[in-house]
């Protein structure tokens, strides 16, 4: 394993004030014994904003956590990435869903709401990206980063073109034109897959990653993953990336990965993960990874996208924290990550990315 630590929806907002009551047990799912239909210690609601690519897990814990704690309440709006770290930092939620962890200057600015310690990047929802398209007759295909760049740049403008041809020489390839699906809003999901096509095919696609699709590059596009997944559904001959837990019956591709093509899939998606690096220079807990894009990793599948929980490492009061360091405990234990994966599709944390993401909620405190 590679993988080292090196340091580092308006009316959610509106809620305001969160009426909290004591919730002082670190056990994710109340007293020690204690399950779905048995009080607890954890009470009060907690608000979360972000990544729509964490929703069914999301639904998964909430589930989990709410039935073995009667008097919490988890609520959670699949807003985008981009708008979860927002309202996070501007104090209008207490934990931030996002497919990309938090920038340098985020981290800078998450200290007016976190104190001195600032936020943790806590990875909790690992899946694979699917390029996913609408073509009848045909379920999957091989394509390399340089065609799914060219795809998506706008290059190749009809499903039977050479590129496309060489490496899928069985396929039954129509002459239909390409029709792009992006997302319309801010989106951690874009990012990934930007970052994607950037470091594995860069002779074509020169953009630096980013949350928002390039303009240059606009074409029909959604909100949400729920929304490019509806548009590709409703329009033949049309492409786009998302979550692979939420392309149903897409047509779907296997990426190359050194000489060989791997098909979506969470052991895939955590190979990647174990070939990655942490990002250097982050807080104590943070835990922040740079995926490898361009890894030959036999069986990784390396467009996936690792969607974290931002959260702060001091809270304004005690039971904000206690009730943050409860749910976020059940998360990345292994039963919420099975409850996840149950749920999703998603690839488990390993065992020594749970161990981190343990050591990095029990540090929340709060001040005074």
């Amino acid at each position: 394993m590679k993988l080292s630590h090196v340091g580092r929806s308006a009316a959610v907002l509106a809620i305001g004030a969160l009426a909290l009551t004591a919730c002082g047990s670190d056990n994710p799912t109340g007293n020690a014994g204690g399950g779905a239909g048995e009080s607890s210690e954890a009470k009060g609601t907690l608000t979360g904003i972000g990544a729509s690519s964490q929703q069914a897990a999301m639904t998964a814990w909430q589930s989990g956590f709410q039935s073995a704690n009667n008097g919490a309440t988890v609520q959670y709006s699949p807003d985008g990435s981009g708008a979860g770290r927002k309202a996070f930092l501007a104090g209008g939620a207490n934990f931030a869903g996002s497919d990309a962890y938090l920038t340098d200057d985020e981290a800078s600015q998450a200290k007016k709401q976190c104190g001195d310690g600032g936020a943790m990047d806590l990875p909790v929802y690992v899946s694979p990206i699917s390029v996913a398209f609408n073509l009848p007759g045909v379920k999957s295909l091989n394509l390399d980063a340089p065609t799914i760049a060219k795809i998506f740049t706008g290059e190749i403008k009809k499903w039977n073109a050479d590129e496309i041809k060489k490496q899928n020489p069985d396929a039954d390839l129509p002459d239909t034109a390409v029709t792009v699906v992006h997302r319309s809003d801010d989106s951690g999901t874009t990012e990934n897959f930007t970052d994607y096509l950037a470091k594995a095919a860069p002779k074509v696609w020169t953009d630096k990653p980013a949350q928002a699709w390039p303009a240059k590059y606009a074409a029909e596009n959604n909100k949400g993953t729920s929304g490019v997944v509806s548009t590709t559904k409703s329009t033949v001959g049309a492409v786009t990336y998302a979550d692979s837990s939420a392309v149903g019956d897409l047509g779907t591709a296997a990426i190359k990965v050194g000489e060989k093509y791997v098909t979506h899939s969470a052991d895939a998606a955590a190979k990647a993960v174990e070939a990655s690096q942490q990002v250097e220079g982050r807080g104590k807990h943070d835990m922040a990874i740079d995926i490898d894009r361009a890894t030959t990793e036999a069986g990784a599948y390396p467009l996936v996208l690792i969607s974290y929980h931002v959260v702060c490492s001091q809270y304004a009061s005690k039971e904000t924290a206690d009730l943050v360091r409860a749910f976020e405990s059940y998360v990345v234990s292994e039963e919420g990550q099975k409850a996840a994966a149950d749920s999703a599709g998603s690839a488990p944390l390993s065992q020594s990315l749970r161990d981190q993401a343990k050591a990095a909620v029990e540090s929340i405190t709060a001040k005074g």
